[in-house]
């Protein structure tokens, strides 16, 4: 039997074509919806603490087209290498050179961590997890290892003296309750869309998003990290006695870096491992000398040529030994790579990778045994975050540099592994893809040995996305210039040395003593304490004060980032200054009216072996200028307003130093006559007699007012009866004609008010108030209708928190103190008032406004003014 079938009907020429036609018209739209998916740009998210490496990794991702990678927020990572005030206004002036205001930038914030690990809204980040709390204030467990003076975080915050001398500024800027926090940045941006995060420091801003928004984790694309060390040795140089095993940004806060790479978002991390073989060489600093066609590219070798400067001095070689690495710079470039040509298992130009099996370490074996180390387990019934008794986190945490669970007895290499990337198996194993060398230059005949190095100078000296301009062509007529006053027969009054700890309430005094009449006050010099209200970097608004004023012949010392009798690397006492709203981060920025005021040609600048001239004084150097400067039968008054550090320092260096000071007026206090008389460190509520100023420095303290110097004390009790926002305000008012310098103490007062008004965080802004009483009441004396009284007293240092920096009266004490106790109110306000207001000795500059329209128009005409004004 033979099996028919049946033929299909041969195709007509009409329907193949219509059939060629519709496959041509699903592989051109396969085609076109393939190439609209690739051509979408990547949204990111960066994560940075602003330190060098980190300026060079931005100006690099900003400069790729947006059309490929769009760098959507900025988020500043504030407990590692820079201080929040001045990363955020850093920050936005990159921005502005370079066309990028619509960036969101979001740092800080005053959420907190309640005891039972309940997590609030727009937490700061200011500290580690580990110690974060309901308040900023709080110790520096693991930031102490970064050095907050030269060196560390003084060179980051002002980028050496390089930041103010490039840059320029736009409108943008930290403004108190106005400025986004981090957390409210990084949940707008990842709701927006997914979103790839570039971590360039600790994790804390990320681990906090990620604990309050876990929805937000599928926005996540993926997570390049720029830290750790897998299979080589730490870089805590500061720290390695301790910690030989942990890299910085891990070191930085390893709780919440364990979060991250926990979280269940794909991860890839550039360790030491890779960076290790990407050291900046001789051959890459001479090609980048060579290479700077862009602003971006001169700011970063300017950048680069200081640290290195630095690094010099530190090993004793050049450059072909630095020492220095393209760290975030390079994570920088293999995330692009790798989002460009495929993140999982796709060719990177610049590193080779490989998977690894990783955790965080956070806590030292034995696990569970409580030793008051841990605040996850310590006096807790519960452990905190739900963690688990016994587990990997219930161990020993690392308390410091010095920590002598972490030393070993005769060595150099430490026990403690906090922050370490550590290859493990099983249940902690993460699985991440992880970089471990620099790939070579493909180019044989060129001097950069690493791909990377090409693709670097290449990129910032791109014309496209290139910057607009630096300060200094910003402007047609730009200069830098020095005012002077012409001290020709002018009677000289008494020499005086100002050492402030730059709180609000300082500038309102330095100004109100560069108004007083020179036959009166003759300002010899400014120190200014980096253990007080503001990080040492704020010297630069005091030189913006002093060229406001006309003063640019007024030295300014730099004096410790840390109290009488304790290491460079620490916090101790001063911790307990918040970082955020009503801290460090306003007076940082002067509450965000430092801005307003015209820049000064001077600034902090590193220590330079080229030119010595040009680095900035020490204060004890500052302080032996003014002494040799001194006539016949010439005495120095001091007046003091911050902890008594400097001059502690001084008068135990210059053995003489009694000798030739006349008066010390200290700003400070609190007689502790009976128990109603209460200080005002409010964030240590176990010490309720002492005042910020002698707790800030208990040991400086006791060595200044015990000593036999002549002292007269303005304490906490006077400066209480004047601070009155109401007084002061109503008393400027009254004035129908107005200077620049009254119009500016006018608005920071008001600005002070209005934010005690509004938010509780600012509670205690009148505090800086009763700061102005110092340098009013030295100056007029009398005129204040004073009640002085003596009293011997003693000071109580270095014992507990809850008693440092009280004062008693002693019967028995061998020193004396004139103690200002009263005074009339209505002189003081006025006498402040009309200080301000004269027209004589006013402003040179009134403002940055002012100077910016100086600047744009030719300045044959303003120099004839100033210099007649400054006669």
């Amino acid at each position: 039997m033979v099996r028919r079938t049946t033929a299909a009907a041969p195709m007509t020429v009409s329907a193949r074509a219509r059939a060629a036609m519709m496959a041509v018209a699903v592989l051109w739209f396969l085609a076109v919806a393939a190439a609209g998916v690739a051509a979408a740009p990547r949204r990111i998210l960066v994560d940075t603490d602003m330190d060098t490496d980190d300026l060079l990794a931005l100006l690099y991702i900003l400069k790729h087209s947006r059309s490929e990678f769009d760098v959507k927020a900025i988020t500043i990572n504030a407990n590692e290498w820079s201080d929040a005030g001045h990363a955020v206004n850093h920050l936005y002036d990159i921005l502005y050179m370079m066309g990028r205001d619509d960036v969101a930038v979001g740092v800080g914030g005053d959420g907190g961590i309640s005891s039972a690990g309940d997590v609030r809204p727009d937490v700061g980040g200011y500290l580690p997890l580990i110690d974060q709390g309901m308040s900023t204030a709080g110790g520096c467990r693991y930031r102490q290892a970064i050095p907050s003076g030269r060196g560390g975080r003084l060179d980051v915050d002002t980028n050496s003296g390089v930041r103010r001398s490039f840059l320029p500024q736009g409108s943008r800027g930290y403004r108190p309750l106005r400025q986004p926090t981090a957390q409210r940045v990084m949940a707008d941006t990842l709701s927006a869309g997914p979103t790839t995060v570039i971590l360039l420091g600790a994790h804390t801003n990320l681990a906090l998003l990620l604990m309050m928004h876990p929805h937000l984790r599928r926005n996540v694309e993926h997570v390049y990290v720029s830290g750790g060390a897998v299979r080589v040795p730490g870089n805590l140089f500061t720290a390695s006695a301790a910690n030989p095993a942990a890299e910085f940004n891990f070191f930085g806060d390893p709780f919440s870096a364990y979060q991250v790479l926990h979280s269940g978002v794909p991860v890839t991390m550039i360790p030491l491992d890779a960076t290790n073989t990407i050291p900046v060489t001789e051959e890459f600093y001479a090609e980048f000398r060579r290479r700077q066609s862009t602003y971006e590219a001169q700011y970063c070798f300017q950048s680069l040529d200081e640290v290195l400067a630095r690094q010099m001095r530190r090993t004793g070689g050049g450059h072909a030994n630095t020492g220095y690495y393209m760290w975030d710079a390079f994570a920088a470039g293999v995330a692009l790579s790798s989002m460009r040509h495929g993140e999982t298992g796709g060719v990177n130009e610049f590193a080779e990778l490989e998977y690894m099996n990783i955790t965080v370490v956070t806590s030292n074996e034995p696990y569970g045994a409580r030793d008051g180390s841990n605040p996850f387990f310590d006096g807790r019934a519960t452990p905190k975050f739900g963690l688990q008794e016994g587990g990997v986190h219930s161990g020993h945490v690392q308390t410091g540099v010095r920590d002598a669970f972490c030393l070993v007895p005769g060595g150099n290499r430490g026990r403690c592994e906090d922050g370490f990337t550590k290859e493990v198996s099983g249940p902690e194993a993460v699985r991440v893809y992880v970089a471990t060398r620099a790939k070579p230059n493909t180019d044989k005949n060129s001097s950069l040995n690493r791909e990377f190095f090409k693709s670097f100078l290449e990129v910032l000296n791109l014309p496209e996305n290139a910057g607009r301009f630096n300060i200094s062509t910003q402007f047609p007529h730009y200069r830098e210039i020095l005012y002077k006053p012409d001290f020709r027969n002018v009677s000289r009054g008494k020499p005086v040395i100002f050492d402030m700890d730059m709180s609000p309430g300082d500038f309102v005094a330095l100004i109100y003593l560069l108004k007083e009449p020179r036959e009166v006050i003759d300002l010899k010099a400014v120190l200014v304490s980096g253990n007080g209200w503001a990080n040492i970097a704020s010297i630069d608004i005091v030189y913006d004060v002093l060229h406001m004023m006309g003063r640019d012949d007024v030295p300014v010392g730099l004096g410790n980032t840390t109290s009488l009798g304790n290491p460079t690397l620490g916090c101790k006492n001063f911790y307990a200054i918040p970082h955020g709203s009503g801290g460090f981060i306003d007076s940082d920025t002067l509450y965000g009216l430092a801005r307003s005021l015209p820049r000064s040609p001077r600034r902090y600048m590193s220590e330079n072996l080229d030119h010595p001239e040009r680095q900035q004084p020490h204060a004890y150097d500052v302080w032996q200028s003014v002494r040799k400067q001194l006539g016949p039968g010439e005495k120095i008054t001091v007046l003091t307003s911050g902890p008594l550090t400097n001059l502690a320092n001084i008068s135990l260096s210059d053995i003489d130093a009694s000798s030739v000071l006349e008066r010390v007026y200290v700003v400070g206090g609190n007689i502790r006559d009976s128990d109603h008389d209460k200080g005002n460190v409010f964030t240590v509520p176990s010490n309720r007699y002492a005042e910020f100023n002698m707790f800030l420095d208990p040991l400086a303290a006791k060595t200044i007012l015990e000593s036999s110097l002549n002292i007269t004390l303005i304490p906490l009790t006077v400066q209480r009866k004047v601070a009155s926002f109401e007084g002061i305000l109503a008393a400027l008012e009254q004035h129908t004609q107005h200077t620049p310098e009254s119009r500016f103490v006018h608005g920071l007062i008001s600005l002070l008010q209005e934010l005690q008004m509004k938010q509780k965080l600012y509670h205690h802004m009148d505090i800086f108030l009763g700061e102005v009483l110092g340098a009013v009441y030295m100056v007029q004396g009398s005129n204040l209708e004073p009640s002085v009284k003596v009293k011997r007293v003693s000071i109580v240092a270095n014992t507990t928190e809850s008693t440092d920096g009280q004062i008693l009266a002693r019967r028995k004490s061998a020193n004396l103190l004139k103690i200002l106790y009263n005074l009339n109110n209505g002189v003081y306000y006025n006498h402040l008032a009309n200080s301000l207001a004269n027209n004589k000795q006013s402003a040179v500059v009134g403002s940055f406004e002012e100077q910016k329209a100086i600047w744009s128009r030719p300045q044959k005409q303003f120099m004839a003014n100033i210099a007649k004004d400054m006669k």
